[in-house]
């Protein structure tokens, strides 16, 4: 999930309730992360966090499953943003790998297991090389799998294969964290999706799933195919919480600016992401 923010660029803490409320019973979304990348984690301070879960959970935690993002380049204050997160009620924990510090699989193992240790909560862990600049490695997956609380892996290293064999081996449940390969991941055993789409289409993701689980594979293709248009817009034109913001702006819900160092679209990625959005059959007020 997004965090809102005021024109002044302050957390909107009121819209976030009702951007929350929103996603769970009119986007059907199972579960909310706040704090994720695309909740500008980098940006927001420990007490806005601290706040905004709190804010979210007061909204809907009766009705979906709230993960909080706590994972930093720093193992100390992962942990302390653990416990924080567990002390507000959160139900789960996102880790990423640690960013710019580049450590070696041990260190990897070792910052994923403190991190796990400190809290009584389940742990998904948010693999995605491309941002952190550096990957899970298989091997480590297998060694940490063994962790009690480490339960989940979002990918978005975008390996089928290697995510296959940690499924066979593991009980490590995978999910999507890209949305070009939602259903690619589905067709070798993905759990579900991590999404930054489903702020615009999580009812359809979710018809999507249904459908897969089903056995309904031609109509989960068609959902997948529909829906290009739309993840296509909000994923491969910019940066994703740009967009993701742009187009709840498209519909009348909370969004707002984004802070620096990102800058708010354009009018013609604005213009773009409306034609995408449309293409798609996302209805815009």
């Amino acid at each position: 999930m997004i965090t809102p923010m005021t024109a002044d660029g302050a957390v909107d803490y009121d819209g976030a309730a009702r951007l929350a409320s929103y996603l769970v019973d009119e986007m059907r979304n199972d579960g909310l992360v706040i704090s994720g990348t695309t909740g500008e984690s980098p940006t927001t301070t420990d007490a806005e966090k601290d706040r905004l879960l709190r804010a979210v959970i007061e909204a809907v935690g009766d009705r979906a499953s709230i993960v909080a993002g706590v994972g930093t380049n720093d193992t100390a204050h992962t942990c302390e943003l653990a416990r924080q997160a567990q002390r507000a009620g959160a139900a789960g924990l996102l880790l990423v790998t640690p960013y710019y510090n580049k450590p070696p699989q041990s260190g990897l193992v070792a910052h994923f297991t403190k991190a796990a240790d400190s809290t009584g909560l389940p742990v998904m862990l948010y693999d995605i090389p491309g941002r952190t600049g550096t990957p899970i490695k298989t091997e480590s997956l297998l060694q940490l799998a063994e962790h009690p609380r480490i339960v989940a892996v979002k990918d978005a290293k975008g390996d089928l294969f290697a995510g296959s064999q940690v499924m066979l081996a593991t009980g490590l449940a995978f999910y999507s964290g890209d949305d070009l390969l939602n259903l690619p991941w589905l067709s070798v055993g993905a759990a579900g999706f991590v999404s930054v789409a489903g702020h615009v289409i999580g009812d359809r993701l979710h018809d999507m799933i249904d459908a897969y689980l089903a056995g309904r594979v031609a109509e989960a293709r068609q959902i997948h195919l529909d829906l290009l248009p739309v993840v296509a817009g909000i994923m491969t034109r910019t940066q994703g919480v740009i967009a993701a913001k742009a187009a709840l702006g498209l519909l009348g819900l909370p969004g707002g600016i984004v802070r620096g160092p990102l800058i708010d679209a354009t009018p013609a990625e604005l213009e773009q992401l409306r034609t995408d959005l449309v293409a798609g059959g996302v209805k815009l007020r």
